[in-house]
């Protein structure tokens, strides 16, 4: 099999016409390429090269092979970057790029994505404390990134936009451009990444510069990483801006290729890692090796006190963002269910670690274990004090001093009824146990029963509006408090409800298995007779019966609101897919209370 032909290129800054002639010489002489990957800036510098942009955008002008950029700041970007966004041929999961034009597809965030069998990761925009939607990335995509260093199989190439800091470092003095500075257009987390996830192509932008440097060892590694910075297009010192790549995917590779080291190969860059390094002969404590960086979430100002310190007390970040890690008990850190579940409802990790979080009011993530607007520090599970009361700690338990219980809109003997937090539409409920219970489906039978009233009296009530209703559930295995999610959508999008939940299943690399019947109540019967406690599970009702069912696996990172973004992306709602993009106050929150509980009257099963 022919290797994959890729160019890589610089820093664009909207000069399309410039980068498209090359491009076009480039592969009717030595292609044809199969794809280029764009670093650094892409949009324009100045409102003058908006137009030049623009006639790609709107299709005047053509991009002749797939292109694929990480650069989502400059002039123009929000407005280009949002409408593409919001077009429903982008809605779901788009680990491969959302299409902009044709043949351009904008990598949103971080993750993964396989091109003509290579694995490529991205990291887009650049590391800054604003939030800014476009041209920054958060916590989240860094730390999606780093989960990604337990996952099986090598990266083949890694794009940033900005360089890892200290990438010159043990590099040869000849080689490194003169009056090169560590400072301008680094990244100290992204040398942090890269150490982790070890890519054997490390592509960058940003510096100005061209730069290839040798190539380097990973710990703990057989192969090693070549780091490659590109120059913006049209650069006046005709720098290289764009650079043609032919690797050989390391899926097809066998060992002793990959093992394979060029004399002129180095140590690791990077300084963070060099205190791991003992020649000394001294016995390591346990943690001092780079690999245990995998599951330890660096602080990027470096005042956290080093990690192999106090072991067990701290928190295994594997575990607590992805509910496994492969070492088990022999991790040196702690894996704590609770934990977990608190990460998943969008609690900081560091302040369940250490009980604060030095981000402060920066941070995207909540610093409480109890309700929004009440702010407590006295329950730190970093401390080591486990609650040994749940209930009392749960947002759902109905004796727990957190539940939100303006939100409850119905009460029946095992089940009550209440309005989402931050919901995707209006009238977005949740079915929830009132005993603490991990799932809906391993309850005993007169439990389904009243579930089974729930469910139809939510349909009459919908229904009256011209609408279908979708549940769905995410079992997590070591989840504490069940809830079911009841979400209703227009009865003329109830057909395509099956279909873009395919598509997105595809995305993610699996199918569904469906579980068909005309009634809801013989198909969650059904469920209930394959499931398997054992392991977690996502299912979703469909109107008119059929449930979509999916087994995730211990070492799967399966997206704990992936029933939300799918129905947001059929619901072109995609800004609204994380529901802490769309919190109430307290006091909307009752209105809208009261205004639904006096609608649902009629159909309410309780009253």
């Amino acid at each position: 099999m022919t290797p994959p032909r890729i160019l890589l290129c610089g820093d664009v800054l909207g000069h399309l016409n410039q980068l498209i002639k090359r491009v076009s010489s480039v592969n009717k002489s030595a292609g044809p390429f199969d794809a280029l990957l764009c670093v650094g800036q892409f949009f324009p510098d100045s409102p003058d090269g908006l137009e030049e942009l623009m006639d790609y955008v709107e299709g005047r002008s053509r991009i002749p092979i797939p292109t694929y950029s990480i650069g989502d700041y400059g002039i123009g970007a929000p407005k280009v970057l949002s409408a593409a966004s919001k077009d429903s041929s982008n809605q779901g999961f788009k680990m491969d790029g959302l299409n902009i034009c044709d043949n351009l597809y904008w990598l949103r965030g971080s993750g993964k994505f396989n091109l003509h069998g290579l694995s490529v990761a991205y990291l887009s925009g650049r590391q800054s404390e604003s939030g800014q939607p476009f041209g920054t990335y958060s916590q989240d995509d860094v730390d999606a990134l780093r989960a990604l260093a337990e996952e099986p199989g090598i990266i083949d190439i890694f794009l940033t936009n900005e360089w890892p800091s200290g990438v010159t470092n043990r590099a040869a003095t000849s080689d490194v451009p003169s009056g090169l500075s560590d400072l301008s257009g680094s990244d100290s987390t992204i040398s942090e990444i890269v150490a982790e996830i070890k890519p054997r192509y490390h592509v960058a932008g940003t510096k100005g510069i061209f730069y290839a440097r040798e190539p380097y060892a990973n710990v703990d590694a057989a192969h090693v990483t070549r780091f490659l910075g590109l120059a913006p297009v049209g650069n006046k010192d005709k720098q290289k801006f764009i650079h043609a790549l032919s690797p050989t995917p390391a899926s097809t590779m066998s060992a002793a290729e990959l093992d394979m080291r060029p004399p002129n190969t180095t140590l690791l860059p990077y300084g963070f890692a060099e205190k791991t390094v003992h020649t000394d002969g001294a016995a390591k404590r346990p943690g001092d090796s780079i690999s245990d960086l995998q599951y330890w979430r660096y602080d990027v100002s470096q005042k956290r006190q080093k990690y192999g310190d106090g072991g067990g007390d701290k928190l295994c970040f594997k575990f607590i963002s992805s509910g496994s890690c492969s070492r088990g008990e022999k991790c040196y850190f702690r894996h704590d269910a609770d934990a977990s579940e608190h990460y998943m409802r969008g609690v900081c990790f560091d302040f369940l670690n250490k009980g604060k979080c030095e981000r402060g009011p920066d941070c995207n993530f909540k610093h409480s274990l109890q309700g929004e607007g009440e702010r407590s520090v006295d329950r730190r599970l970093g401390s080591g004090n486990v609650v040994a009361n749940r209930s009392k700690e749960c947002w759902f338990c109905m004796s727990s001093p957190n539940i939100e219980s303006h939100l409850i809109t119905s009460i029946g003997e095992h089940y009550y009824c209440a309005l989402a937090k931050g919901p995707l539409v209006p009238d977005h409920m949740l079915i929830i146990p009132v005993e603490h219970s991990p799932n809906t489906l391993s309850s005993l039978p007169e439990c389904e029963t009243e579930l089974g009233r729930f469910q139809n009296s939510v349909k009459a009530y919908f229904k009256n509006q011209g609408k279908e209703v979708v549940f769905f559930e995410w079992v997590f295995r070591r989840g504490t408090h069940a809830n079911l999610q009841v979400i209703p959508v227009p009865s003329s999008r109830a057909s395509t409800v099956q279909d873009i939940f395919n598509l997105a299943a595809e995305k993610l690399g699996f199918k569904f298995m469906v579980v068909k019947s005309d009634k809801s109540s013989e198909g969650r019967k059904l469920l209930r007779m394959q499931f398997d406690r054992n392991c977690s599970l996502f299912y979703v009702e469909l109107p008119g019966g059929a449930i979509l069912a999916h087994a995730a696996e211990d070492n799967e990172k399966f997206p704990t609101q992936f029933g939300r973004e799918v129905l947001a992306g059929l619901l072109n709602m995609a800004d609204r897919a994380d529901w802490r993009n769309c919190k109430l106050s307290k006091e909307e929150e009752i209105k809208m209370a009261e205004s639904f509980k006096s609608r649902f009257e009629e159909y309410d099963p309780n009253q």
